[in-house]
């Protein structure tokens, strides 16, 4: 009988300390969450608060343009930065509409993001990954680009995707689209070591942003998706049959107010 009353007793002891143990685990649980959630809500803050600074005043960089900094510099020899911000009214209106027709039709209609050209660039991706080519397609409008130079890194992953999407809803909120354009031209990158509209335009036409011709703007926007290697021949067969499309497409294109 104590036997069996000391088994009853001892099974009860292991149950309620098991129970106590799991309550233990689900509290630890729920506190890293917690705190985990705090973390995520404070970079969120701390993103947004950089996005209204830079809706006011001028970046110095982005963080795109210092990874590529730290890239070239670690080279022999090294390679430098080039950069010069300069105003919206200074950049010709050929390369606002360039960009605009090559990059972002509907730029100055949609809300930051395309998800319809998303789903398409999606698809097109699979069918070239499925037959064995190298060719992506981006989906991308501007804000979300500028999104990604400013503040992420170059990194393809779906942690990476949805920061950036949020960063696009933040601009959108804050900034109008004459600004988000200015910071785009300013900050996007259009060679090895170039950034910016002015620093391309002193680099592949000596000339300042504000004198780009047609032909000039519609060339500067046809290496975008791939600056780095477009951008080392202007005059190849690619960035002429690219520059006459998007020429041919800026009579269309709709500048912000």
């Amino acid at each position: 009988m104590l036997e069996t009353v000391g088994r009853v007793f001892s099974e009860f002891v292991i149950r309620i300390a098991d129970r106590v143990k799991s309550q233990s685990l689900l509290r630890s649980v729920v506190d890293l969450l917690v705190l985990l959630i705090a973390v995520i809500a404070l970079y969120q803050a701390y993103l947004f608060a950089w996005v209204l600074w830079y809706s006011a005043f001028n970046p110095g960089g982005s963080a795109y343009m210092r990874a590529e900094a730290r890239r070239l510099s670690a080279l022999d020899p090294p390679v430098s930065i080039r950069y010069e911000w300069v105003p919206y009214d200074a950049i010709s209106t050929n390369l606002k509409k360039a960009v605009i027709a090559a990059e972002d039709a509907r730029f100055t209609e949609h809300d930051g993001v395309e998800w319809e050209a998303i789903r398409r660039a999606w698809r097109y991706n699979e069918r070239q990954e499925e037959a064995g080519r190298n060719r992506r397609r981006g989906g991308s409008t501007l804000t979300q680009q500028l999104a990604k130079n400013l503040f992420l890194s170059a990194d393809r992953n779906y942690i990476r995707k949805g920061q950036e999407l949020v960063i696009t809803y933040m601009i959108e909120a804050v900034m109008s689209k004459r600004r988000i354009l200015e910071l785009y031209l300013n900050v996007v990158e259009y060679g090895t070591g170039i950034f910016g509209a002015q620093a391309a335009a002193r680099h592949y036409y000596r000339v300042p942003a504000g004198q780009l011709s047609v032909t000039q703007a519609a060339r500067l926007a046809a290496i975008l998706p791939n600056p780095r290697v477009y951008g080392k021949n202007m005059q190849s067969r690619f960035v002429q049959s690219r520059g006459r499309t998007i020429a041919a497409r800026m009579r269309s294109a709709q500048l912000p107010d």
